[in-house]
């Protein structure tokens, strides 16, 4: 096929191209090649005993094999960034960019595996039958509802960790900085009313995991407004939402039923008016978490609001995915987990939280990413969930 040339590069933007040249990541030795001795040991004829021992003892493969701690980072492509479906080619550079934070925040190896489908059935198979190459699944930039059976698949019929980051590490971030926000607000886990925008991977996951640790007033709004019993519009997906939030039925758009919550929490690209934040209760907790753009800027929402958190690295307090995900599968490789339980996802959390507990402000409800504390706090919180089967809940 034949492609028109392209425009030349904004000079303001060259710098960010150059990050990308040639891509981001490589593979490296762990010891050179560098003799004819060490070439028959690494490969023929000395590899056969290596394999030849594998295939007498498969557990062998933990011990001769990089693949144990070596992450699959998967996509198809549908539902990359605020970008949406951009097709397999066009994710790739974010798939190398998530196995870039890998190594640089946990030392562990990883690579992008971006497919030129989008049936379910077809992804679900081909993970399966790469699935020995790797320790680990990491689901990307799947979009919904496809994402919850491709990930729920996978984890019945692998056995090793496989988790959905745009699903669980967003929920794990936003329970983290929700649990430092609410006690600098004075609110306790129960009290909390909130308004998810998005019902999406994110919005509906971020639910689930808030409803674990105590919030029972949670309305999920999508692009119709609230999701009710009254809708007759609803996928399976949302239509089950209805058995454990708005109780009470509320109708309305997503800034109508913001009066008198104590949260919003926007995972949906969509737009807040000032007005809507002005009739939420006293001193609200504001997470703008769309990007590029925050559903209401930051500097509005602090007008009203005790704690504002976006998705964004220059304003405080961002929601970021790379504050989990590297320590839980770290955690896992070395528990020898064989998957990402929701008690691994709650310890995760409360130990995101716990890092900056004694320093805490409005303006510091979560850790920077680069905060070096993060990953070992999460690695040894996960591989205990793992070992002990238990991640409570810390209410404080």
């Amino acid at each position: 096929m034949k492609y028109p040339e392209p425009p030349p590069i904004d000079p303001a933007m060259q710098s960010i191209f150059d990050a990308h040249d040639h891509g981001k990541i490589s593979v490296e030795l762990k010891n050179p090649i560098d003799s004819t001795e060490v070439l028959s040991k690494v490969y023929s004829p000395g590899v056969a005993e290596v394999c030849t021992r594998i295939a007498d003892y498969p557990p062998e493969k933990k011990k001769y094999t990089a693949a144990p701690g070596i992450v699959a980072v998967v996509s198809d492509g549908t539902a990359v960034l605020g970008l949406g479906n951009i097709g397999a080619d066009a994710s790739l550079p974010v798939m190398e960019g998530k196995a870039g934070l890998f190594k640089q925040f946990a030392g562990i190896d990883s690579f992008p595996i971006v497919l030129d489908t989008t049936d379910v059935d077809e992804i679900v198979a081909t993970v399966k039958a790469i699935a020995p190459s790797f320790g680990g699944i990491n689901l990307e930039d799947i979009s919904a509802p496809r994402c919850f059976e491709v990930e729920d698949r996978l984890k019945a019929e692998l056995d090793m960790p496989v988790m959905h980051d745009d699903q669980h590490g967003t929920a794990i971030v936003v329970t983290a900085a929700l649990r430092n926000a609410r006690m600098l607000s004075g609110r306790k886990d129960g009290e909390m009313r909130i308004v998810i925008a998005g019902a999406g991977a994110s919005g509906i996951a971020c639910a689930k995991m808030l409803y674990s640790t105590g919030v029972r007033d949670i309305i999920l709004t999508d692009s119709k407004g609230a999701i009710h019993p009254w809708r007759h519009d609803l996928t399976p997906v949302k239509q089950q939402l209805l058995s454990w939030t708005n109780h009470e039925g509320i109708r309305g758009t997503t800034e109508e039923i913001l009066a008198g919550k104590d949260c919003f929490i926007g995972l949906s690209g969509s737009t807040i008016s000032e007005e809507a934040i002005a009739s939420m209760n006293h001193d609200p907790i504001i997470f703008a978490l769309s990007n590029p753009t925050p559903e209401i800027h930051p500097d509005i929402a602090r007008k009203y609001a005790t704690v504002v958190a976006t998705g964004r690295s220059d304003f405080p307090n961002q929601i970021n995915n790379v504050l989990a995900f590297p320590g839980i599968f770290k955690g896992a490789f070395e528990a020898g987990a064989t998957a990402i339980t929701d008690e691994m996802k709650i310890a995760a959390s409360v130990a995101i939280a716990d890092v900056v507990l004694d320093e805490m402000s409005t303006e510091k409800i979560i850790p920077d990413p680069f905060d070096p504390r993060v990953v070992p706090a999460v690695t040894a919180a996960v591989k205990k969930a793992w070992l002990t089967g238990k991640g409570d809940w810390v209410i404080r």
